[in-house]
């Protein structure tokens, strides 16, 4: 039997001055060439894994390790990150505070020239990989120029580069548009598959990775409580905690269809072989009111401002808004002539792919950056939460970041009691985005007197769990219900079923669609759910509506030779 590449037996982890261990009890073995998914809720303790397997834990973060962790024979406790660099690869939940490099070739560099190899191979190895994460355009900018989604491949390439046995990724996809989240799964089971490369892998996302994966382990309370196939995790999600399944595995628990899928792929194969096909979904009556305009053909300009006659002001508005970022030779137009409005009482998920301009068109809007043209409007004020939530983060423990009773009130609704005396740099990615968000909700109205006028949050879901992301819709949706509007970045098209009313889509600096979620979540190929998927564009892009379309009553699906069963 050949080595693992990682042994655990009874590790246990504590941060300093920590309440609770962060891990207890883990027993766990990769072999080589496996592809693991790490799956749990936020906080569950699978970051602090991840760290420990790189040696992080405890050699970065202090605190008290136990037991037995060891990667490639080298026990973490008694070597650090550098001792085990050649035998692991780390891309953390937060790409930026990685990257550390001018540009993004002497980023990817890097790691080989610390390792003592050539300038023909350091040269030969930045253009292989930059070829395989498709950033070969990207190698000579400047990393300070690079977005959110950018950085994260930008990290992965220097993780790649000096081709280690065992990649470690938390939230690889998080900051990715759908395209590249699903070329990134897919160039990781190639990897996996032609180079031995063994990956572990924590993903909230799991409709995105689980179908590639071998396996898949689920900490809960930093403690294994599941490691099996992947079939077999959701049957034991569904019974143990539905909000770690799938959407597509809820849907088929929802129809009362079993065993549950796992990928789309097999989905449709179930639905076919059980002669069952979604009964369309009407659309919605409200689609031509203000929030629910038709769909804008790709690739054309939403050029005319929605007039509301009588109706109250926008809450944002933006006119033939243009931004050019980065100086010289270097500088590129980001938005070109941006034209939209957003109503109070809106809920707007602002998506595209990675460098069409969401971010920077929330920071205009803040009044982060200038326009360079057009212009931009927020009467009752905005509010932002940016992409990294530690810009924010700026005390010694919680309790300090938000005093008093409405920072306990504030605390409450994110779910982070009992967090009061943790150091904020000690919470898992997802903790720290619920405090930011906890942070900003105070000082904006949230617990009391009058709601912000627009609120923007840019992918305010990394490192969220379901469930969390349930409780954010909720929020908004109050704050909505208030009069603020609301506008969130996201490439998480799973949430923005949940909170949006509205979804603006936007490609190389302008707006190419704009309408309901029904019309754009439904019936494409990337920017779709994976209930809509699934069932073939019918409508449907929530595990509820799409169980609804499946149970009794529902037609036979196209080709299918068998009797309807449900």
């Amino acid at each position: 039997m050949p080595e693992p590449v990682l042994s655990a037996r009874d590790f246990g982890y504590s941060y300093p001055e920590a309440t609770g261990p962060a891990l207890t009890g883990i027993d766990l073995e990769l072999s080589p060439g496996e592809f693991v998914v790490l799956a749990g809720r936020s906080g569950s303790g699978k970051t602090t894994l991840l760290r420990a397997a790189c040696g992080l834990v405890p050699h970065f973060h202090g605190g008290e390790a136990s037991g037995e962790l060891s990667v490639g024979g080298r026990d973490v406790r008694d070597h650090g990150p550098g001792e085990l660099a050649d035998r692991v690869g780390f891309v953390a939940q937060e790409p930026e505070t990685q990257v550390v490099s001018t540009t993004v070739a002497a980023e990817i560099e890097l790691p080989l020239e610390l390792r003592g190899v050539g300038p023909q191979a350091r040269a030969r190895a930045v253009e292989e990989v930059g070829l395989a994460l498709a950033i070969p355009h990207l190698l000579e900018r400047p990393t300070a120029t690079l977005s959110g989604g950018e950085l994260q491949r930008v990290a992965l390439a220097a993780a790649l580069a000096p081709r280690p046995p065992l990649l470690l990724l938390d939230e690889p996809t998080s900051q990715l548009d759908p395209v590249a989240g699903d070329e990134l799964i897919w160039l990781l089971r190639r990897l996996n598959e032609e180079w031995g490369v063994t990956v572990l892998i924590s993903e909230h996302r799991l409709e995105r990775c689980l179908a590639a994966a071998d396996r898949v382990v689920a900490i809960s309370a930093g403690a294994a409580a599941f490691d099996g196939s992947p079939a077999g995790y959701l049957s034991w999600a569904l019974d143990s905690d539905p909000a770690l399944a799938t959407p597509a595995a809820r849907m088929f628990a929802l129809a009362g269809i079993e065993p549950p899928p796992v990928g789309v792929r097999e989905a449709r194969r179930r639905l076919t072989q059980l002669g069952l096909a979604a009964e369309p979904l009407a659309q919605e009556a409200d689609a031509g009111a203000p929030g629910r305009s038709a769909s804008v053909p790709a690739r054309r300009s939403l050029r005319t401002v929605r007039r509301r006659g009588g109706r109250e002001p926008a809450a944002l508005e933006a006119r033939r808004l243009r931004v050019r970022l980065g100086e010289g030779q270097g500088a590129r137009e980001v938005l070109r002539g941006v034209e939209l409005s957003v109503a109070p009482g809106e809920r707007v998920a602002l998506m595209g792919r990675n460098g069409a301009g969401k971010s920077t068109l929330l920071r205009t809007a803040a009044g982060i950056l200038q326009p360079g043209g057009g212009s931009v409007s927020a009467p009752g004020g905005v509010a932002l939460l940016p992409q990294r939530p530690d810009d924010l983060l700026v005390r010694e423990q919680v309790s300090e970041e938000l005093p008093g009773p409405e920072g306990e009130a504030a605390l409450a609704a994110f779910g982070l009691e009992g967090f009061e005396g943790a150091d904020p740099r000690d919470l898992s990615g997802g903790e720290r985005q619920r405090l930011a968000l906890a942070i900003v909700a105070a000082g904006r109205g949230a617990g009391a007197g009058d709601p912000p006028g627009a609120l923007l949050l840019d992918e305010p879901t990394r490192g969220m769990d379901r469930a969390a992301k349930l409780d954010l819709a909720a929020f908004v949706a109050r704050l909505s219900e208030a009069g603020s509007a609301i506008v969130i970045a996201t490439h998480d098209v799973e949430f923005a079923a949940e909170f949006a009313t509205r979804v603006v889509l936007l490609g190389a600096g302008d707006v190419v669609a704009d309408g309901s979620p029904t019309e754009l979540l439904s019936g494409g190929w990337y920017f779709s759910t994976e209930v809509a998927r699934v069932l073939d564009g019918a409508g449907p892009i929530s595990a509820e509506q799409g169980a609804a379309a499946l149970r009794p009553g529902s037609r036979p699906a196209r080709g299918a030779a068998r009797e309807v069963r449900t």
